[in-house]
């Protein structure tokens, strides 16, 4: 099984996994999450965590698209974000998740995403299946305030699977 982990920063998952981050460090395999260097169709796993808020809307689609492209047709993209829909909510906004700060130089997020907004444009890179889950990886897909999920934790698949 190929399996992708893109933006892990200095967190390595494992020898199963692929590691694509523009740090340098031993365990990173590449550094481009826009243009992965595998083949159509080659992928069954791709996991990005707190990585999509780095990019703008104008941007996400064609990466979107990217990783669509290399995922295979039963392969899943499990995705991580900072949760608008529940951030807004909140009297006083977590500024962690809501302008994040990474890396040395410094980047910050760009944006945030709802649970709508992440679907439509998940759908518009070509997913088809597109469903909120809890997170199961033990990094910031995980956190909580109060009790509460500050993620919005999504799989999104090429085609619907259907039980038989």
């Amino acid at each position: 099984m190929l399996k992708l982990n893109l933006g892990c920063g200095y967190r390595k998952y494992g020898d199963d996994w692929r590691h694509i981050d523009r740090i340098d460090a031993p365990h990173i395999d590449s550094h481009d999450v826009t243009k992965l260097p595998y083949v159509d169709n080659s992928v069954d796993e791709i996991y990005a965590s707190h990585l999509i808020a780095y990019f703008d809307r104008d941007e996400i689609v064609p990466i979107f698209q990217e990783w669509f492209r290399v995922l295979k047709p039963d392969g899943v993209l499990t995705l991580s974000t900072p949760d608008w829909d529940f951030l807004r909510t909140l009297p006083m906004p977590l500024i962690g998740p809501l302008y994040g700060k990474m890396s040395d130089p410094p980047i910050y997020h760009k944006t945030v995403y709802s649970y709508h907004d992440l679907y439509t444009l998940l759908r518009k890179a070509g997913f088809i299946q597109i469903e909120r889950i809890l997170p199961y990886y033990d990094d910031h897909s995980s956190a909580r305030y109060d009790g509460t999920l500050v993620s919005l934790n999504l799989i999104a698949r090429k085609y619907e699977q259907r039980n038989i």
